[in-house]
């Protein structure tokens, strides 16, 4: 600046006070060269006060020069603080920083290992492959569903006594009882037949798999949130013993030619006529045991005709086409094949039943 007020040199000052202020190492450090500098004891503040000596343009020039000096000197100590603060801060949060790297001892660390599917997922994966094998296609569709696709357009009208056949979890949306979580696979095989019809692309040779929901008790041989894998087939001159012909060629595919098979009379309304079908109980091939209830069979799904009426609801010609439907649970299969006695093992999550498979 080259000016000089009575006996200070300013430009000397602030050199002086800019070192000192660099050289501040700590915000304490840095108050008391503020002090030093600009405080009421400064030299700065004592050539102030001889001012009253001066005439009225020297008090001008040296209050200018003197100003400027004190914001220079402020601007740098304002710099400097927010440093030094940034800096401490960052030393106290390495100070308080926790090292949580869990070091495992060499005597017990053991490699890491890959996770796999779980077991029903791998026997989805193994059905789907049996049934491609077998000329069918997959498809899926989804979880929630409305009533008219869950049951309506499979010849369940509402109040219909087949109703209590499936205890239902009613979602609250829209009006009451009209969306649900679909109980069976079943909703997909409706939708597949609309689109058919829609794009003129019959027949139909597909399986469909997919988790289903009912409000069952668990126990051996269910659970609430199961796994069912269905298959349709829509096409001219399908007869019962094409149906009977799959079933028996599945059976033999998957659990292998020592487990035996049957179909006995039942009721869906959705088919007619109905069967169901089982298979040995590979729990005590075929002794009886608490799994099959003694009985020496474990029922693995229905099967039978499709209704006309279902043809009928999806705009179907029932006079031209005919066709089966069957459906299992993949839970059942997987149960059946790796004899587990009580499928509620399968949800349970115990890692020394998972990693069996």
């Amino acid at each position: 600046m080259g000016v000089t007020v009575g006996t200070l040199d300013l430009d000397a000052y602030v050199g002086a006070a800019d070192a000192a202020i660099r050289a501040a190492s700590s915000t304490d450090a840095l108050d008391a060269v503020a002090a030093e500098y600009l405080g009421k004891k400064s030299q700065l503040a004592l050539v102030q006060r001889t001012f009253g000596s001066l005439s009225d343009e020297e008090k001008r020039t040296a209050g200018a020069a003197l100003q400027q000096v004190r914001s220079t000197l402020d601007g740098a100590i304002s710099g400097r603080r927010e440093a030094l603060a940034a800096a401490e801060r960052l030393e106290q949060l390495e100070a308080d920083r926790l090292d949580l790297t869990e070091v495992v001892p060499a005597q017990v660390r053991r490699p890491l290992r890959r996770g796999h599917q779980h077991l029903i997922s791998q026997t989805q994966a193994e059905l789907e492959d049996v049934f491609v094998g077998m000329g069918f296609t997959v498809a899926d569709g989804p979880e929630v569903e409305t009533d008219w696709y869950n049951f309506e357009a499979l010849n369940i009208p509402p109040a219909h006594p087949a109703r209590g056949m499936w205890d239902t979890f009613y979602l609250e949306l829209g009006d009451p009882e009209t969306v649900v979580l679909r109980t069976h696979t079943s909703p997909v095989q409706v939708h597949l037949m609309e689109e058919a019809v829609a794009n003129n692309t019959l027949p139909i040779h597909a399986v469909m798999p997919g988790r289903c929901f009912r409000r069952d008790t668990p126990d051996a041989r269910h659970l609430h949130t199961f796994h069912q894998i269905e298959g349709l087939v829509i096409d001219e001159g399908i007869t019962f013993t094409d149906l009977a012909g799959v079933i028996q060629t599945f059976t033999t595919a998957y659990f292998g030619p020592a487990m035996s098979s049957r179909l006995r009379p039942a009721f869906f309304p959705f088919t007619e006529p109905s069967a169901e079908f089982e298979i040995t109980c590979a729990i005590c091939q075929g002794a009886g045991c608490r799994t099959c209830s003694q009985t020496g069979w474990i029922e693995l799904g229905g099967c039978g005709m499709v209704d006309p009426a279902v043809l009928d609801a999806v705009g179907i010609d029932a006079t031209r086409y005919s066709g089966f439907a069957f459906g299992f649970g993949i839970d059942r299969c997987a149960q059946m094949r790796y004899q587990i006695a009580d499928m509620r093992a399968l949800v349970e999550n115990d890692l020394r039943f998972v990693e069996q498979f």
